[in-house]
């Protein structure tokens, strides 16, 4: 149940995601044109920019962390056998939980210093602007304590103990040397 209740406010930030990216699509070449066309432009444009894309970053955070979309390297956990990557991935796990705690805390006393500041062009409480991080931790929490449970209860088979995503260019030469290695050691093509 937890499961579907993060992959469905996921797939809503998502959408979310899209509609702020639209929306500041709207106001930057808007503004472009109006400044080219007319001389003059949206005074609100490049403030509601800057805080959509703001917002806009954190949530693709929490995206990202459900989907293990953020890049890594497992030069080291790689190495390890199932046991070593399980420790591995609950010690990550707490320290990100520890990493969103601190977000949310120093989110949080930001956001309470400028409840009465406003922005200079929308007069906005800035404290909208710096809940982003709060929303971040909170949503972000969630993602990982549920990975945090999947993981204790062993839900999580051998193969997904890794909690980040490579880089998609291999480097120069390693197609040639894979398959060279092939060819040379017959073994090594009927591993897969």
């Amino acid at each position: 149940m937890i499961e579907k209740f993060i992959d469905g406010y996921c797939k809503l930030i998502g959408y979310l995601i899209a509609a702020m990216l639209a929306v500041m699509v709207v106001l930057v070449f808007g503004n472009v044109f109006m400044r080219y066309a007319f001389n003059s432009g949206f005074t609100v444009s490049e403030e509601l920019s800057r805080w959509l894309f703001v917002w806009l970053t954190f949530l693709g955070a929490v995206v990202a962390l459900r989907s293990n979309g953020h890049l890594g390297t497992d030069m080291l956990v790689g190495k390890l056998g199932p046991t070593g990557k399980r420790i591995c991935m609950g010690l990550s796990l707490l320290l990100m939980l520890y990493c969103l705690w601190l977000l949310f805390k120093g989110s949080y006393d930001q956001t309470v210093i400028n409840w009465t500041s406003t922005s200079a062009v929308m007069e906005v409480s800035m404290s909208y602007f710096y809940a982003s991080g709060m929303v971040m931790a909170v949503l972000g929490s969630l993602v990982v304590l549920s990975d945090l449970w999947r993981l204790l209860s062993g839900q999580i088979d051998d193969e997904h103990l890794m909690l980040i995503q490579e880089s998609e260019e291999a480097p120069h030469g390693a197609a040639e040397d894979s398959g060279h290695a092939a060819k040379t050691n017959p073994s090594h093509s009927k591993r897969g």
